[in-house]
This record gives structure tokens, sequence and C-alpha cells, in this order.
């Protein structure tokens, strides 16, 4: 297939339906570790057309939904420093901190800039030197290679007064702090296919021997999704426990080795606390030691202590598959986009934003 009308195909996807329907003969319990891919799932009426018996659970897959309290308060401290503009994507302004979000901020005076890209805030850098221009980081490996090339490039351009707040979380351990968790439900992944296009394959192979998980690298249209679905199903009626791509027309076994060069070059692999999920060792990036100048944590000598999290949100039970959006007793009532209590009401790949928009009745 080469274009795009391709992958949404209505006859390939009742004979995918067909298929999925044919060889599924026991209840399995799939999650997809992707935003992306949830939103497809519920805009497109994918649940509704699958096995009663085939249950999509939805996982820890948007950045911005466990980017954690802690996180947001420091970025908040940030913005409401003298001289400093605070870049972000839109996504982040609205989600909750402790005490206000970056939107109440910036209503409140803070200098709060949405952009489209880090390397925008390299250039905002370069035009006002009298001011602190930090740029929060924050994404998967997705998102890593662009944000550590914005380091690079201020570097290179010797621009003291840029800086990033990085926070980056990281698929694999994510995922293995899921299906070690007692509660776990989860039978087989669909993995990230925009993350594995970065990093490859490799990181996986441990991950299905170890907990005999199928993981399955699929990409965000209709027939990606529902293919990846057939190909988990398939392994888990075999009982087999492979890494398969789905994804192969951008997904290669090795990854893209230049940006995780870059990755590698100005990021090191540390600790991180997720929202509704609690620290994960080994889980994120921050800005090393090479590159120490340009961390706002440092330059800034941020001391947030650890915030609690809002007890009237089950992010972290839905994002470890434990609950639906809709098993939220606050979901569309106490809890909405405009007055959201947690991450994934907020952003535009949270699971509870996308039962809110697209979701019907029949979805519980």
């Amino acid at each position: 297939m080469k274009y795009i009308t391709e992958y949404r195909n209505p006859e390939l996807v009742d004979e995918l339906i067909k298929q999925i329907h044919l060889i599924n003969t026991k209840p399995w319990t799939l999650m997809e570790i992707c935003g992306g891919q949830t939103h497809s799932l519920v805009k497109n009426g994918i649940l509704d057309m699958l096995p009663k018996t085939i249950t999509m659970v939805h996982g820890p897959g948007c950045p911005v939904c466990v980017t954690s309290v802690s996180v947001i308060d420091e970025a908040v401290f940030l913005s409401e420093q003298p001289n400093t503009i605070l870049c972000s994507f839109g996504d982040m302004l609205r989600v909750p901190g402790s005490k206000k979000s970056l939107l109440e901020a910036k209503a409140q005076g803070a200098d709060i800039r949405i952009l489209y890209s880090p390397l925008e805030a390299v250039q905002l850098a370069k035009q006002n030197p009298d001011k602190q221009i930090v740029f929060f980081a924050v994404g998967f490996e997705t998102t890593a290679p662009a944000n550590a090339l914005s380091v690079i490039h201020a570097s290179h351009l010797q621009l003291n007064n840029y800086s990033i707040l990085a926070s980056h979380v990281l698929v694999p351990p994510a995922m293995e702090a899921i299906l070690s968790d007692r509660d776990n439900k989860i039978d087989a992944f669909l993995a990230a296919g925009h993350v594995c296009t970065i990093m490859g394959m490799e990181e996986y192979y441990p991950v299905a021997e170890k907990y005999k998980c199928p993981i399955v690298i699929t990409g965000f249209e209709p027939v990606d999704l529902l293919q990846g679905i057939l190909m988990a199903i398939t392994q888990l009626e075999k009982g087999e426990y492979k890494v398969e791509n789905q994804y192969t027309r951008y997904v290669q076994r090795e990854g893209n080795q230049i940006a995780m060069k870059t990755i590698y070059d100005v990021f090191a692999i540390s600790d991180r606390t997720w929202r509704g999920i609690g620290t994960i060792p080994q889980s994120g990036y921050e800005v090393n030691e090479k590159y120490k100048n340009f961390n706002a944590r440092l330059k800034f000598n941020i001391q947030i202590p650890l915030a609690e999290e809002n007890k009237d949100c089950i992010s972290g039970d839905i994002m470890k598959g434990l609950k639906k959006p809709k098993q939220c007793p606050n979901f569309g009532n106490n809890c909405k986009p405009e007055h959201p209590l947690g991450a994934p009401m907020v952003s535009s790949e949270g699971a509870c934003s996308a039962y809110y928009h697209y979701a019907n009745s029949v979805i519980s």
C-alpha cells in the first residue's frame, strides 16, 4: 500500500474484522501503548467492531498524561522567574499542577509561549539575549532527538540563556512496570510505531521473552491497528510470544541510528516519576553532564517538593489497563476538558479525552 486512504479502506477493515472474529476463541486483553492509537481506535469505532471477548485497554502512551504533578510545578516555578520565557507545546498548558496549571500562571502574567518545535525556542533565545529561555521538553523517545538537537544547536551558538526542563519518558520500562504489577491483566501489547521508528525493536525482545507477552509494533490508521490486533491474537491463540513488526513501512529493527546518537549525546537515562503510576527506575532522559549548563533544573536550582496527586483522578488505574475512562465516577461530570481533574482529560492523546469526544454509549 502506498497512500494513506488505503490504510482506511472500509473493505480491508471489514476483512480484518472477519479474520479476527474467525481466529478468536478465548478472552484476551490487549493494551495499545500509544495515545494516538487510542484516539484512532475510539474515533473510528474499532472497539465496537471487535469480538466481545477481546478487551482493548489504554496504556501510559501519552507523554502529557504521565508527566507528574511535581514536574508541572517545576514548569510553573520556571515560568514565574524574572526575565524568563517558558516555551511549551500547547497540550501542557492545561495540565493541573498541585496549585495551578501553566495556563493559570500565564493568566497571572507569566511569559509562556506555545511553540511547535524546540528549535523555535533556540531562535527565541538568540533574539532575546537579555531573557532566559526555557523549553519544556516533554515526550517519549519520539521527541527526544529534536529536543536534544536544540541543546546541541544552542551550544554551538553559545547561547547561555537557553535551557530545557526535561521530562522524557521511555516505553519499555513502562511496559515492564505494567507487566510486573500484581494486578496486571495484559496478554499482549501493541507497541508505538513512531517510538520504534526512532529506537528500533531490540529493546522489546527481552520484555516479550521475560513476561511471555506478544508485542506487535503497530501504526495508527484503522488498517494498521486491526492488522496489529490480528497479529497479536494469532500469537495468543497459538501460545506464542514474539516481537512482530506491523509498521514495516517505517520501522527497522535497528531503528534510526543518527537519531539515537543525537539522543545519547545529550541525555542520560534516569529514574522518572510517572503521574498515576509512581517512580519507574531508568525510565526517563535527563540532560547529561556534558550539557549540564542547559539543564534548567540545575541552572535555576529548582527545589520543588514531591506533590500529591488528585485523589479523585483514577488516571493511574486507566493507564495501567485496570479501568476504562467511563468507569471513573467523575468522568464527564466533575472532570471535563474545561476543568480536568487529571491530564488524560486534557491531552489530545489522552484516553479520557478520546472517550469524552468520540465514544458513544456502547463503549464502557
